[in-house]
């Protein structure tokens, strides 16, 4: 069996994580480690987190001396890991019990390096199931819709680094992506198996900070020019919007 390593940043977020951290530990595949990178200078949650957690030996904490933001904090998760199979999860989502075999099963039947599945956006009074048509997702498919929830990849190891994710504050993952798909396609798992979550005050339902975020990505990240950087930006805004009615 695989051991899979799967990273979860902790900022913030203690009427959320456990809930979390269960849905991990509830995976009918076992062959795991957890990695939870305590984002915080406070320890206020640390000791609530690590109680939790027990002595679990397949939950590994690693405190940050400092806050440094999702994306970095992951990159440290993965040069922490130890399995050949990367996948993340935040700590205010949650998995479907099978999510892991399922994924694994796509993803070594077919070859494929780089996979993701669907997830419902569950908000106060609706949920909206997020899917693609494409079974594959190039480059050129990812720069006008990211169609990838963070929480439903699943990556072979060998084809990232532990500096995959940029210090954005929200859209590091699409960054991470789009790294990845220069070089290797996205393959679509077509069934939901993550719940995503609406919380308050969370960075991801900051729509201005994701319209900002959204143009570095494209005129920092991805060196395109100012013009072309709105154009995909204005592309990338539609689409979101499509998805959510």
């Amino acid at each position: 069996m695989q051991l899979i390593s799967i990273i979860m940043p902790y900022y913030r977020k203690i009427d959320f994580v456990k809930r979390a951290i269960k849905s991990v530990l509830n995976q009918t595949y076992k062959k795991f480690e957890l990695i939870i990178i305590y984002d915080d200078i406070s320890l206020n949650d640390y000791e609530t987190i690590k109680n939790y957690v027990g002595n679990n030996k397949k939950i590994k904490i690693i405190k940050n001396k400092k806050n440094i933001g999702a994306g970095k904090s992951r990159n440290i998760g993965i040069k922490n890991s130890k399995g050949n199979i990367i996948t993340f999860i935040d700590s205010d989502d949650t998995w479907h019990p099978k999510k892991l075999s399922k994924q694994l099963n796509f993803l070594n039947k077919n070859h494929y390096d780089f996979i993701f599945c669907g997830y419902k956006k569950i908000f106060k009074n609706k949920s909206i199931k997020v899917t693609t048509n494409f079974k594959c997702l190039k480059y050129k498919d990812l720069l006008r819709s990211c169609n990838i929830g963070l929480s439903t990849v699943m990556i072979n190891k060998k084809i990232i680094n532990n500096k995959l994710f940029t210090s954005l504050k929200t859209h590091e993952d699409f960054a991470a992506w789009l790294k990845i798909t220069k070089k290797h396609n996205a393959f679509f798992l077509n069934e939901i198996l993550v719940n995503w979550y609406d919380v308050k005050n969370s960075l991801s339902s900051n729509f201005l900070q994701k319209f900002i975020d959204a143009y570095k990505v494209f005129y920092f990240h991805q060196n395109f020019s100012l013009i072309k950087s709105f154009y995909y930006l204005m592309i990338l805004s539609t689409n979101s919007i499509k998805r959510k009615v």
